[in-house]
């Protein structure tokens, strides 16, 4: 089986504890020499500012490359662009531009009045400077706000036009989601590089209501194996088995890059990247 490239999210910290544990993270998962590392924003760009900083960190002390998260929320164009010159100041030139969720209780994405008013407005913005390398989100399933999957697909062929250099996917639970989605890509005309995102489920009550929110369907099979798993104290091995799985059945398909949403708890994720052949290749003590 060959051996694919990987690539983790975490997010930024709000207290001291979470700053220590996404520490912990990065030492733990630094040594697999990802292609990149990502850092998000919270709903609403809640988490601007601890982003930045986190981002910056981890640029500084970690000898790993960081894309940032920017989204379109709650900025006008110039304070939003302004953050992204920050990045750029600071030696970060890959960013994750996403629309972003909207603040809870709002009822929906309203753009700033002199704000960017969709991803695509904000990846043009962004191509124009020369300065990044950008990814953007996809979905292999129907995003919750799309009235169906075409325009999803349509949605994100948009997104590569307007300058994006390759898309991240919303989580999923079986290779089929994505090769099906691949496919629908590639009948469009897109031929740019999408990578599957991978949630290895430290929690499935927690996973699923992930999925809820963002419209990904959860199997009955996976609801089942979780049920019984928790049952016999097996919740981490089912997990780990059903990720490692998951990926294997993408990398037989032709994925040779995977994307790994760690929730900043590292270690199933490092024990399915160890499954896969990822190995420890650096010493995060040697870069830092």
């Amino acid at each position: 089986m060959t051996v694919p490239s990987v690539s983790f999210e975490f997010f930024p910290p709000q207290n001291l504890e979470a700053s220590f544990r996404l520490w912990d993270t990065v030492q733990v998962l630094a040594p697999l020499a990802p292609r990149f590392v990502s850092v998000t924003y919270g709903a609403g760009g809640t988490t601007r500012d601890l982003t930045r900083d986190a981002v910056a960190t981890i640029h500084k002390h970690s000898g790993l490359k960081v894309a940032a998260h920017l989204t379109c929320v709650e900025a006008t164009r110039e304070e939003t662009l302004a953050i992204a010159e920050d990045f750029a100041k600071a030696g970060v030139s890959d960013i994750v531009a996403l629309r972003g969720d909207p603040p809870k209780g709002s009822g929906g994405f309203k753009a700033h009045n002199d704000g960017f008013r969709s991803s695509v407005e904000l990846i043009e913005a962004l191509a124009q400077t020369g300065q990044f390398n950008i990814r953007v989100g996809a979905y292999p399933e129907k995003h919750p706000e799309s009235p169906d999957h075409q325009a999803d697909v349509e949605w994100l062929k948009r997104k590569f036009d307007a300058g994006a250099d390759e898309a991240l996917t919303q989580f999923f639970f079986e290779a089929d989601t994505f090769f099906r989605f691949r496919d629908a890509c590639a009948k469009a005309g897109i031929e740019d590089k999408i990578i599957p995102g991978i949630l290895p489920i430290e929690n499935f009550k927690g996973a699923r209501n992930f999925a809820k929110r963002c419209g990904t369907s959860v199997p009955d099979w996976v609801a089942e194996a979780f049920e019984k798993a928790e049952r016999d104290d097996r919740h981490d091995l089912l997990a780990t088995a059903l990720c490692t799985e998951l990926c294997s059945d993408l990398i037989e398909g032709g994925v040779d890059s995977l994307h790994f949403y760690t929730l900043n708890r590292p270690e199933l994720t490092r024990d399915v990247c160890h499954a896969l052949g990822v190995t420890p290749k650096v010493s995060l003590e040697n870069v830092a």
